[in-house]
């Protein structure tokens, strides 16, 4: 009997439900915010009618809120039924339960602080993702970086150029240029914004400490750090660091010898023409997506480092060494590959240059701002124009990185010099994409819009995050609802009643066995690291070398239509991704500093 009880007390998650029913009740792990939608998701496998639901104090048993269950979405998945149990109207924060023809939901809380620390939570896995210096392992790798490939026209193929630094990709060895911007962006746009959510209890080489400053800018600035060393001179920028090679063997990161020139790993030119691809070439046909990204993150990080002079003016000059490479050649630069048909296959860049004429606003000098800025504003508009909409929203499907970044933070950042009639038409841009997702999400429980492609849940974050900068555009929150459903998809409200983030929240369902060397062979934990996440069936069946090492703990969840796998053998669904990640961090930050407006509202 001791055992029992033991057991039952040591598995809060488990939703209790007699044997016979083969029905779940889906929450977000993390809980909810006392003024935020509020959702759960009933499903079941059999062809029951759900009528009324319960929420249950978790701690005194007694019913706190009864609710219509409403109407029946039907199949999704592997589910025969499924409903939405709408609690929004309970705004007591507490602890509890959703209960509901018999099956029980895993207890939750609902408080003003359930996201708070999250943002800083997640900035652990990008600490664990250095190159160079790796406080988690407290010990350098790849430290001969690196030698130029594609630098014949320029007289530098072969020759080394010091590269060390930066973070790896997803869980293996390589480092992009794209991702690597992209994520410096999402940092310091995190602090400027959400400045409240980030402590300071690390030094900048990613030990324990204090210095001063906090700990997100000194992330942001490791990345700034090897993107300057990535774009060395004027005429010399690089794309990747490495290639696939990297996928030889999984090991814990080192020198590595498999490039042909001693522990040096190749620098990819930005050459704005098409590079190797295992036996085919990729697509690239100019030089402005990557670059454009190096203009917004260096833009951006001047206006934070001002007591460090010369850091602050280097980043200056290579804003606009960048804009100019951007303008070199208009196109988009994909990644290569050697072995494998897979890259980073972004095909738009007009995004990537409203962005970069956004954020150029304030580095110019003072006597010609005005002038410059006059038309920085109107080029962004040109290419707002360009590519109003994401063009994976609506979408049932896209190449891998087709469409990158996953939204675009140019709207946002241009609204805020634009005119009225600019501003408007901006918001407009991000409402026509959110009401394309929403146009396939309200056909099923979960509100689900976003394709299932590679790294769905870099498309999940992205899309919360473009709602998010919507509301704040126009102040229309219409579609909170459908923002929160993919945050509380991420932490549990999904067919297989997991988080998709590496130890968040520390009591819940979350990865334990993720694609990554760290946790395989060094058993080292990778907090905070969001895994790709689901994907088509379709897909995973065609994917190259996964193989379940374990038996599936999700089984009973997966379909046809998609699955996920807590599995080191699925590189598909289960590799933490750097970029993804500091998207998420972004996102965390802003849910609660929406916690602290509102109860500084209330006072």
């Amino acid at each position: 009997m001791r055992l029992l009880t033991f057991l039952l007390l040591a598995c809060p998650l488990l939703s209790f439900r007699p044997a016979e029913k083969q029905a779940w009740i889906r929450i977000n792990q993390l809980g909810y915010q006392p003024g935020s939608a509020k959702v759960a998701v009933w499903v079941s496998k059999g062809d029951e009618k759900l009528k009324i639901f319960e929420i249950v104090d978790a701690k005194s048993g007694k019913q706190v809120f009864r609710g219509k269950a409403g109407a029946n979405f039907g199949a999704y998945g592997p589910f025969k039924s499924s409903y939405r149990l709408n609690f929004s109207k309970l705004d007591k924060s507490g602890e509890y339960y959703v209960e509901a023809d018999g099956v029980r939901s895993p207890s939750f809380r609902i408080s003003d602080d359930v996201y708070r620390g999250t943002a800083d939570f997640t900035l652990r896995y990008m600490r664990q993702q250095r190159c160079g210096f790796n406080p988690t392992l407290k010990d350098s790798c790849h430290t001969h970086d690196g030698f130029a490939v594609y630098g014949k026209k320029l007289g530098i193929d072969s020759l080394h150029f010091d590269a060390v630094g930066g973070w790896h990709d997803a869980s293996d060895y390589l480092q992009y240029s794209t991702t690597t911007a992209n994520a410096v962006y999402h940092l310091l746009a995190a602090y400027r914004d959400f400045p409240k959510a980030f402590a300071d209890e690390k030094l900048s080489n990613g030990l324990d400490g204090q210095n001063k400053v906090p700990d997100v800018l000194d992330e942001a600035r490791w990345g700034l750090d090897w993107l300057l060393k990535m774009h060395p001179r004027s005429d010399i920028m690089f794309n990747q660091l490495g290639d696939d090679r990297d996928h030889i063997s999984m090991r814990i990161p080192k020198e590595d010898s498999q490039y042909g020139k001693g522990f040096e790993r190749p620098l990819y030119l930005i050459t704005g023409e098409p590079q190797q691809r295992g036996k085919f070439m990729n697509d690239t046909k100019g030089t402005s997506s990557t670059a454009a990204k190096f203009v917004s993150a260096f833009a951006l990080g001047s206006k934070f480092f001002k007591s460090d002079v010369n850091f602050t003016e280097e980043l200056g000059f290579k804003t606009l060494f960048a804009y100019q490479y951007s303008t070199k050649k208009k196109g988009v630069t994909q990644t290569a590959s050697v072995r494998s048909p897979y890259i980073y296959a972004e095909e738009n860049w007009a995004d990537d240059m409203e962005l970069a004429m956004a954020t150029l606003q304030g580095v110019f000098e003072a006597e010609t701002e005005g002038q410059a800025e006059k038309s920085l504003r109107d080029s962004a508009m040109f290419y707002a124009r360009q590519e109003p909409v994401t063009p994976w929203m609506g979408a049932d499907t896209a190449k891998h990185y087709q469409w990158y970044p996953f939204h675009n933070f140019g709207h946002y950042e241009l609204s805020k010099i634009a005119s009225p009639d600019q501003k408007k038409e901006l918001t407009g841009f991000y409402k026509t994409g959110i009401e394309r997702v929403w146009n396939k999400a309200k056909t099923n429980a979960f509100y689900r819009g976003v394709p299932f492609i590679w790294c769905s849940n870099n498309l999940t974050t992205s899309f919360a995050i473009q709602c998010n900068l919507y509301q704040r555009m126009s102040g229309d929150d219409s579609f909170e609802e459908l923002a929160q459903a993919n945050i509380d998809w991420l932490f549990g409200c999904n067919p297989w009643g997991t988080s998709m983030v590496y130890g968040l929240p520390a009591h819940g369902d979350t990865p334990i066995d993720p694609h990554s060397a760290m946790t395989h062979l060094a058993k080292l934990s990778i907090d905070g690291g969001l895994v790709d996440g689901p994907v088509y069936g379709s897909i995973y069946k065609s994917l190259i070398g996964i193989q379940l090492h374990e038996a599936d703990e999700y089984a009973e969840f997966q379909s046809d239509l998609v699955v996920y796998h807590d599995d080191y053998g699925d590189y598909s669904t289960n590799e933490p991704t750097m970029d993804g990640t500091a998207s998420l961090i972004y996102l965390l930050a802003s849910k609660e500093n929406a916690a602290r407006e509102k109860a500084a509202a209330k006072k």
